[in-house]
């Protein structure tokens, strides 16, 4: 089969695929698929049939895979300009014709490539006189911070695309006459033979000229092309590695001196080190891209489906997110090998090439067009710094178009130069020239190392792609600023929130332009726990921790729910059930009503948290407003977005005695007969610290169940002395203290000091005993963690695992999730939990609890008072009824007066037994 037929049938072969791209924008648009719809790919092919009979005519052996690959490569590109930006696709048509003719005229008037670089000097000048116009006052503009681009009245054209071929035709020309000279090292150092200086201007003048256009221009994509540019065609003319060194070095000082000197570039490397540390500024471009992008997966959103449109000049810079994303990794990957396909074919002729000008000029250009692909796509997928070139072929623009298709019309002219190693071999048999069969041996093994170096970059390419859109995926979909996200959940209905006896929290209403908006009829209830879904502000709570079950991507309930899942349908998502009763909810709401404080009611049998209050509370219709003020800073002082139940720590005052006196019993330091010295102040044996009862009250001789009714802190820290901070640190673990515990909506971590820390001082050691922190961090506790503490005493000494969701069903009320309560620690025996609660059951009927007693309930419990410069937190943690109890409740009132939390608990506690028909 001829070149030429073959060239034909690729060309047939990629037809179809063309066709199909915009056959899914007009589907996608609702369009008929007719001459109308489909007119502009049917018009690209037959311009590419017409170059094809060109390359018949004046080319005929040149390689037959360029044009179909080119042809490719500008379909898909005419294809997502359509889709992104329709108001340019015209002109790019236009420019795509022009870009033809262009290649077609090379070919009609560049016969013979030596000829023309004859003129390289001429070239040369020419070429950098492009180059830097740009810098021309009342003609250069400078757009998106580059200056790259010449205005002349109304047309604007970027003169260092042309530029580029014309400086590797002047590069083609110097090396071929140049290659011996470059390639003999006669200056020697020691061991090494090295060049001569002379013989380094040309990479320095290169390097010079590179480092100009960054600092001018501030075009670093286009100063990395040309400098690389050159570095390849040095290497495959002279095969001396020792350039490579020498020029990689001079790029790392060139790099590393620009970063110091020039703000633009500090940007460009920062961005890239981190894009979303500035992600609505500097960081844009580069956050919607790789949010563009980890949405593609394997096989894409769709075309017209995606968000890439949100990327600024996404139709010109980024238009390889937008690839990745609506036709997913596959499509994405088989782009780049389009590109890999077309540096192999292209070195290909260059091992082809009669001459040494057509086989440099082969290199060069080839290098240009991949080189500049792996660049632009590196820095849209942020594997290197983004620099702002075109993707050739692809990206909207007619300069970049246009120089593509010349760069095709000059490759092809060195296709047909070719010989083939078979002629070079009939020829060596007459005579040996610097084409020779010998030189051709030894070029075909730089073109290799030269190609094999392509492939791996391009590899490197699909596998940070496998990484982003694979493997990082749902983390950058997760990510609470993802706009992306925020607007596809917009048009999915997320489910309900609800309370275990069926109030409904949280819901979904559709707009009247499709979208949903998140309600929340039962208005500030629970919100800490719902938190919030907003399309600016992310998720936080329940919201948060449920959101793909809550979207309908986890728990599915049916092999239909999974099917729909996989294949991208749309449903309605999963609806979530609480543990948390709207009575008992509403009950520990009002409590708190007009203060500063938490409550926490959790089952003991279960660890199902049956209410979760903190004040102040807000309305989660309100957030946006809420989150608005605090980042504008105009809320420094609202407080009411934190939930203080399980996001807040607390000196725990007297109800840290509960662990204190556990720990006492369980490793039988004491009893609760061991009497104690209970004065009003006392000083710890062995420091001049003093540790005092509230107010100064002296008990006398108290046994310690005594102490613990009346909240002695003076026995407590004796007890502590005894107990030591090895024992007192390792009780309080048992019972949470120090662990990072699971929970849906966090818990932040409650703190104990060292053992050494309290051993060493013992005033320390017998404050912590009392509940009181004082010059080390602990103990501190979460309004939680002292509910799992007064739940172990009720649950025979286990501490379950708290929950705050029952169930999760589908849209048609299947359940798909049952939550199965767990033990998640044993804090103490059964026998100590039940000697500690008979001493709680002595707080309530003779102690401090009293206002926590319920006619017809024992209640068991106990009282705190942390202190403070200024003012006291009021504590309680009980529990009831006390032979069998199925409801604890821990409560903290900041700045509250003495016995208040005791008072707000009975309140609690009473209504939690009533829903429970204890009462």
């Amino acid at each position: 089969m001829t070149r030429r037929n073959l060239e034909l049938i690729l060309l047939c072969v990629a037809a179809p695929l063309v066709v199909l791209l915009f056959a899914m924008i007009a589907i996608n648009q609702g369009l008929a698929l007719d001459m109308t719809t489909l007119g502009v790919p049917a018009g690209i092919f037959v311009a590419f049939v017409i170059a094809h009979i060109a390359v018949r005519k004046f080319a005929p052996g040149a390689d037959p895979a360029l044009l179909p690959i080119s042809f490719a490569l500008s379909g898909i590109g005419i294809a997502f300009v359509t889709r992104l930006a329709p108001d340019l696709a015209v002109n790019q048509v236009v420019w795509l014709f022009v870009g033809v003719a262009a290649m077609v005229l090379v070919l009609a008037f560049i016969r013979n490539l030596d000829k023309v670089v004859n003129y390289k000097y001429t070239l040369m000048i020419f070429g950098f006189l492009l180059l830097l116009s740009p810098l021309i006052p009342g003609l250069g503009q400078e757009i998106y911070g580059s200056r790259i681009w010449l205005h002349i009245g109304g047309f604007s054209f970027q003169p260092g695309e042309i530029a580029k071929i014309v400086i590797v035709l002047f590069l083609a020309g110097y090396l071929a006459q140049n290659r011996e000279m470059l390639s003999v090292f006669t200056w020697r150092l020691g061991p090494f033979n090295l060049p001569d200086v002379r013989t380094l201007l040309p990479l320095l003048l290169m390097w010079g000229v590179s480092l100009l256009v960054v600092v001018f221009e501030k075009d670093l994509g286009s100063a990395l092309v040309f400098f690389f540019l050159f570095l390849v065609m040095l290497y495959v003319a002279t095969g001396k590695k020792f350039y490579l060194f020498i020029g990689l070095g001079l790029i790392a000082i060139g790099g590393v001196g620009a970063y110091l000197a020039f703000g633009h570039v500090q940007v460009r490397v920062n961005t890239w080190l981190d894009p979303f540390s500035d992600a609505q500024n500097t960081g844009y471009q580069l956050v919607q891209s790789i949010y563009s992008i980890a949405d593609g997966g394997l096989f894409g959103t769709g075309l017209g489906r995606g968000l890439a449109d949100q990327i600024p000049v996404v139709e010109s810079d980024f238009i390889f997110a937008a690839i990745a994303e609506e036709i997913g990794l596959l499509g994405a990957a088989g782009v780049l090998l389009l590109f890999l396909c077309f540096a192999v074919r292209g070195f290909v002729t260059a091992a082809r090439a009669k001459s040494d000008v057509s086989s440099f000029v082969a290199v060069g250009l080839t290098t240009m067009i991949v080189l500049q692909a792996f660049i632009i796509v590196g820095g849209v997928t942020r594997l290197i710094p983004l620099t702002g070139l075109t993707l050739p072929f692809i990206s909207q623009g007619g300069s970049s178009l246009l120089a593509s298709f010349i760069a095709v019309g000059f490759l092809l002219r060195c296709g047909d130069e070719g010989t083939g190693v078979g002629a070079e071999v009939v020829s060596a048999t007459g005579t040996l020239h610097a084409n020779s069969v010998l030189g051709r041996v030894s070029l075909g093994k730089r073109l290799t190392h030269t190609m094999l170096l392509c492939s791996a970059l391009f590899a490197l390419l699909v596998a940070n792609l496998t990484l982003i859109m694979v493997v990082q995926a749902d983390y950058y979909q997760n990510m609470p600023g993802n706009n992306h996200t925020l607007a596809k959940e917009s048009r999915s209905e997320r489910g309900t929130i609800s309370t275990y006896d069926g109030i409904i929290l949280a819901q979904s209403a559709i707009n009247s332009d499709g979208t949903y908006s998140r309600s929340y009829p039962a208005g500030d209830l629970a919100s800490h726990v719902v938190g919030y879904s907003s399309s600016r502000f992310g998720n936080s709570g329940i919201e948060a921790a449920y959101n793909d079950a809550l979207k309908g991507q986890q728990n599915f309930a049916s092999w239909t729910d999974v099917l729909n899942s996989l294949a991208g349908v749309g449903s309605a998502g999963n609806d979530v059930t609480l543990t948390l009763n709207s009575k008992i909810q509403q009950a520990a709401q009002d409590v708190l009503a007009g203060r500063k404080g938490a409550v926490v009611v959790m089952d003991p049998e279960t660890g199902a948290v049956l209410a979760m209050a903190s004040a102040p509370t807000y309305n989660a219709a309100d957030v946006e407003t809420l989150l608005e003020a605090a980042g504008s800073g105009q809320a420094s002082g609202d407080s009411s977005l934190v939930n203080r139940a399980a996001h807040a720590l607390y000196a725990p005052g007297s109800t840290f005695k509960i662990v204190t006196l556990a720990t006492a019993l369980e490793d039988d330091v004491a009893s609760e007969e061991t009497v104690y010295s209970a004065p009003g102040t006392m000083t710890v044996e062995g420091t001049t610290g003093t540790i005092s009862n509230f107010n100064h009250n002296d008990y006398g001789n108290i046994t310690l169940a005594r102490a613990m009714e009346l909240s002695s802190n003076t026995a407590f820290g004796q007890l502590g002395l005894q107990i030591g901070g090895e024992r007192l640190v390792a009780g309080a673990e048992k019972f949470g203290f120090g662990k990072d515990i699971d929970f849906a909506i966090g818990l932040k971590t409650s703190l104990m000091p060292t053992p050494k820390e309290l051993d060493d001082h013992k005033w320390n050691l017998a404050w912590a005993a009392a509940g009181e922190p004082m010059d080390f961090a602990g103990p501190n506790a979460t309004v939680l963690e002292m509910a799992m503490v007064g739940s172990a005493i009720a649950n025979d000494g286990g501490i379950m695992q708290p929950y705050l969701v029952d169930g999760i069903y589908n849209a048609n009320g299947e359940r798909s999730f049952t939550a199965n309560p767990s033990k998640l620690m044993q804090a103490v025996s059964k026998e100590t939990a039940n000697r500690v609660k008979d001493v709680l059951t002595g707080v309530v009927n003779n102690g401090t609890g009293t206002a926590a007693a319920i006619n017809g309930v024992q209640v068991a419990g106990k009282t705190g008072t942390a202190e403070k410069a200024n003012s006291n937190d009021s504590w309680f943690v009980g529990m009831a009824p006390a032979d069998n109890p199925r409801v604890v409740v821990s409560i903290i009132i900041e700045d509250g007066e003495e016995g208040i939390a005791t008072e707000k608990a009975q309140n609690v506690l009473k209504t939690a037994l009533e829903v429970q028909g204890l009462l």
